[in-house]
């Protein structure tokens, strides 16, 4: 059994001389480029303009990026603000020295907040419906950018697994680990693809689209459920403050999981919209 454990110890990044080009940092173009494809499709079938969806790639973009790094600012590396505070909005460590890192620590549940933000400023400046109109067809390729992005972590040997003796298990040398631990990351890939395939199921293929904050909510119950129980193999991924003051029965990632599950059940059986949209 332990002969099918995986050695993992590839390249980070290329070093190009005057700066390093991350994996990881491509797996997030890869995430926006594929989202910016499938939203482009649904763009087309809503009959919107090229000229919409272009704003709507920069506000995600940045609503995305802004918020999933102060998330992770936030909720897991909060001595960042007194420590090397610039770091946290530029891709630049300055504390022991300048060195370009690329944008490192993003955390989903901000990256979730970020564009529920930035939605609403892009519907209140350009297109002018409902935020739940938005939100409903842009979950669909978030849900598909997600998995490029747990591919980037396990590239990055970043939000590793508990220990295993698992089959399935990983031997993260770059973390210079001689022992096998649970590939987290590729899990919650795993999980994604089928996140992102019930979403676009139910968008094409029933008239769940037109019932005002469904497909939200149901992204937001599926997407948070997966990462609740993958919670269970995981490592912290830094202060747990948050599960101290609740006892450490559950960790941060649960327990910042759980509001987002219940607003998505509100929004699938509870909610009811002013008017259909036809």
């Amino acid at each position: 059994m332990f002969l099918l454990q995986i050695d993992w110890d590839p390249l980070k990044y290329i070093d190009l001389g005057f700066f390093k080009l991350h994996f990881y940092s491509l797996m997030w173009i890869v995430a926006f480029i594929l989202g910016f494809y499938v939203t482009k499709r649904i763009w087309k079938n809503e009959n919107e303009t090229s000229e919409s969806l272009d704003s709507l790639f920069i506000y995600s973009v940045l609503g995305i990026m802004i918020g999933a790094r102060l998330g992770h600012v936030i909720f897991y590396q909060s001595e960042l603000i007194s420590d090397d505070f610039f770091s946290i909005f530029l891709p630049f460590k300055f504390k022991g020295g300048f060195e370009f890192t690329g944008f490192q620590g993003l955390a989903s549940h901000g990256a979730a907040i970020g564009m529920i933000i930035s939605m609403y400023l892009y519907n209140k400046k350009v297109i002018k419906k409902t935020i739940l109109w938005i939100l409903d067809r842009v979950v669909v390729p978030v849900a598909l950018g997600a998995v490029s992005v747990r591919i980037g972590n396990f590239i990055n040997s970043e939000i590793v697994g508990i220990k295993t003796d698992s089959a399935f298990g990983v031997i993260f040398r770059q973390n210079s680990e001689n022992f096998a631990r649970h590939p987290a990351q590729l899990y919650e890939a795993f999980c994604y693809i089928f996140v992102f395939l019930i979403l676009l199921y139910f968008y094409w293929k029933t008239n769940k689209s037109k019932q005002q904050g469904f497909l939200f909510g149901l992204f937001l119950v599926l997407l948070w459920t997966v990462r609740f129980f993958v919670e269970f193999l995981k490592e912290p991924q830094g202060d747990e403050d948050l599960a101290a003051f609740f006892g450490d029965v559950l960790n941060n990632g649960q327990l910042l999981s759980i509001p987002f599950i219940l607003i998505g059940l509100y929004f699938m059986f509870v909610y009811k919209p002013k008017k259909t949209i036809e």
